[in-house]
């Protein structure tokens, strides 16, 4: 997996970016909000996710992990692929869509080009524990739920490749981040819970 690119960009769209890394040039799929944040920029640190399919090797690019961890959020859902994930990242941003997922606002949902009644439906049936969760730590914390969110995933990936049960290893991380100062790391969470176990 490629975490993110760092270079020039040699080419830029509203749509994607081409990104020079040591004479390699990457065609990076991007949302509006990215490109707002980074059309004025010659050089830029990107991040990345690749997604493979059949016939194509598709790498799509975030100005922030904030961004990057929504997408990954929205593609779990059934009748969301990526081009969808990134027109919800155009048409709105990440706060827009973390309130009305939270708030069941059904109607903003469907409003997205593409996103019909049932798509947005299930994306709020799927996703709004996830960010309810994220705004209720995000309210008693000084870390942003979306750095928390990602922490909680990318340690619970690392624990479940460990050997650890899903459900342990998330009982395990969500006793640590509650007990956490805001500045732990994920090496942090994921030593203490191979201590606690």
């Amino acid at each position: 997996m490629i975490g993110y690119l760092k270079g020039e960009i040699t080419w830029k769209d509203p749509t994607y970016f081409i990104i020079d890394v040591n004479g390699v040039g990457y065609e990076v799929k991007i949302s509006l909000n990215t490109f707002t944040r980074l059309k004025d920029q010659k050089n830029c640190k990107i991040y990345t996710y690749l997604y493979i399919k059949e016939d194509a090797h598709l790498l799509y690019g975030f100005y922030d992990q904030v961004e990057k961890w929504l997408f990954t959020q929205l593609i779990t859902v059934s009748g969301v692929g990526p081009s969808t994930a990134i027109m919800m990242l155009s048409s709105m941003n990440v706060n827009e869509i973390q309130e009305a997922i939270a708030t069941e606002d059904v109607g903003l949902i469907k409003s997205v080009k593409g996103i019909g009644s049932k798509t947005a439906e299930r994306v709020i049936l799927e996703l709004k524990d996830k960010i309810k969760k994220g705004i209720m730590e995000e309210r008693t914390s000084e870390t942003t739920a979306y750095d928390h969110g990602l922490l909680r995933n990318e340690a619970l990936s690392a624990l479940i490749t460990l050997g650890f049960q899903k459900s342990q290893a998330e009982k395990s991380i969500h006793n640590i981040l509650k007990n956490a100062n805001k500045d732990i790391t994920l090496e942090e969470v994921i030593k203490l819970a191979l201590k606690s176990s």
